[in-house]
């Protein structure tokens, strides 16, 4: 066993045992595919008979954001659809004269379109989704874009409604037929989850209305809200999936679809210049590093992210459940800490 493994076998038990989250997934790669992997814990601490498996299906939050939209996005970007520079009102007509239409997709990319950052959609804009649309593409901004970075989920469910008003198509087919299916994602899908499915999926939060832990369903209330497809969350994944996404990052298939090297070279590189938080396109250095270190990293609420370095040939995946047991953020964020320090020692 190489010495990285056995070190991060034992701090992500540890995170069981400190009931950071009921278990773990993990896998650490390069352009040829996965170095090492392992799994511990449980898939619900409530029942000993079923352990987390490499297999174990992860409700992944907001690295929708990356697997399906920037990727979708990098495809229309490599065909020349669209530019990320121009005006939004230039790419969606019903954007003309409203404010959003003058941001662009870079700035929505690096979070610096000036959009407002957190709000309840259903308190906003109500239950129908074309409503909700049209709520947040008409939204005014809370401040001039590129003024400052800011992060917002707003961001990637501004560029879902682009991507299916360019292609024609909804964000879920859009992500599978350009993405996913071509890299051989199999088992990467939005909800809610068949029930074959449900059975290997790793439960989340204890949900009120319904009295038991969120599974099959997406955590996110956004993403419930809009029928479990939107750009803030709601895809569900394998490790297997993952790995095969990150390792097309660093070395793009010739034979498959989807993105490839320009996009992901564009967007693993720092676009914001001095202002801070430093971001790429929706990647951004992990916490710890400097970009001059060139890790960049994406997490998900529910307790998942991947980390990726050209530079380096390295990438890293980890999936846990975090929320079963709350909402804590520090236990979660010292592991994930760790965790990339071992996998790029």
């Amino acid at each position: 066993m190489a010495p990285e493994q056995d070190r991060i076998e034992h701090l992500l038990l540890q995170g069981v045992r400190d009931q950071v989250y009921p278990g773990a997934v993990w896998a650490v790669g390069d352009a040829d595919g996965i170095l090492f992997s392992g799994s511990c814990g449980l898939l619900d601490p409530t029942d000993p008979d079923h352990p987390m498996r490499p297999d174990t299906v992860f409700d992944i939050a907001s690295l929708t954001k990356i697997i399906a939209v920037w990727s979708a996005i990098g495809t229309l970007w490599e065909e020349r659809c669209l530019n990320l520079h121009d005006p939004l009102a230039a790419l969606m007509p019903d954007l003309d004269g409203h404010q959003l239409g003058q941001v662009t997709v870079h700035h929505l990319l690096t979070h610096t379109a000036g959009v407002p950052l957190r709000a309840n959609l259903k308190n906003l804009y109500g239950t129908d989704p074309q409503a909700i649309r049209e709520g947040v593409l008409h939204e005014p901004l809370h401040r001039p874009p590129g003024e400052a970075v800011e992060y917002t989920d707003r961001a990637a469910l501004i560029l879902g409604f682009l991507a299916e008003e360019l292609v024609g198509r909804p964000l879920d087919q859009l992500a599978r037929t350009r993405v996913w299916l071509p890299l051989g994602m199999n088992d990467t899908r939005f909800g809610p989850l068949p029930t074959a499915l449900t059975r290997r999926c790793a439960p989340t939060e204890y949900d009120q209305e319904t009295g038991r832990h969120l599974r099959g369903v997406a955590h996110d209330f956004s993403a419930r809200l809009l029928g479990g497809v939107c750009g803030i969350a709601g895809a569900f994944s394998v490790m297997n999936d993952l790995a095969i996404f990150l390792r097309h990052l660093l070395k793009p298939s010739t034979d498959a679809g989807g993105f490839g090297e320009d996009w992901t070279r564009e967007s693993l590189q720092i676009h914001t210049g001095d202002r801070q938080p430093a971001r790429g396109l929706f990647w951004h250095p992990a916490p710890g590093t400097t970009p001059e270190d060139d890790i960049y990293v994406h997490y998900g609420f529910t307790g998942t992210g991947m980390w990726i370095s050209r530079e380096r040939n390295r990438w890293g995946l980890l999936l846990t459940n975090k929320l079963y047991y709350g909402r804590e953020r520090q236990p979660m964020a010292d592991i994930r800490n760790a965790f990339r320090s071992l996998t790029f020692a």
